[in-house]
């Protein structure tokens, strides 16, 4: 069983939270959701899915967890202009432990300025972004590169899941 941060405010993707959050519980992992303050109530993007934080980013130690996993939406957008945020994402790219981000969850990436030389993909709008980052790009439903796996919307979601799992086994 892996432990698996989530980082998340309103405003998320709501299926690109749900479908791997339910494919990691099913898999046995614990998924623990990160936000500006603990027990807050969060709402996604299209209001279809709720979710409580677990845990304020203050009190949040990237140490303790085996994987980050970034759902879109405007949530990663919002995120990345907290320095706590960026910090505690980039600790998962240079301790090279398994990193999930779909949609424009590689936004908080590009932020942590761990993205150059590494293969993704990501929403089209961020696409140019991503480049600029210093990421190789690919228009590919999903994209391994090592510890990093990233899709680009929704319709990818069995791909993002099963790659996703297949780096906690």
């Amino acid at each position: 069983m892996s432990k698996i941060a989530c980082v998340m405010t309103n405003m998320f993707e709501d299926s690109e939270y749900t479908s791997p959050l339910e494919a990691f519980k099913k898999d046995g992992h614990k998924v623990t959701v990160i936000g500006d303050e603990k027990g807050k109530e969060i709402t996604g993007k299209n209001g279809e899915a709720k979710a409580e934080t677990d845990l304020g980013i203050a009190d949040a130690s990237p140490e303790d967890y085996d994987a980050l996993f970034i759902p879109g939406g405007f949530s990663p957008d919002m995120l990345r202009a907290d320095e706590r945020f960026v910090e505690f994402s980039k600790h998962f790219m240079l301790k090279e432990k398994p990193v999930f981000a779909i949609c424009h969850g590689p936004q908080l990436l590009i932020t942590a300025d761990v993205l150059r030389g590494r293969k993704l993909t990501g929403f089209k709008s961020i696409l140019m972004d991503l480049r600029h980052a210093g990421a190789n790009v690919y228009d590919e439903e999903v994209v391994v590169c090592d510890n990093l796996v990233t899709s680009r919307t929704p319709h990818d979601l069995e791909a993002f899941n099963r790659e996703s799992l297949a780096q906690l086994n």
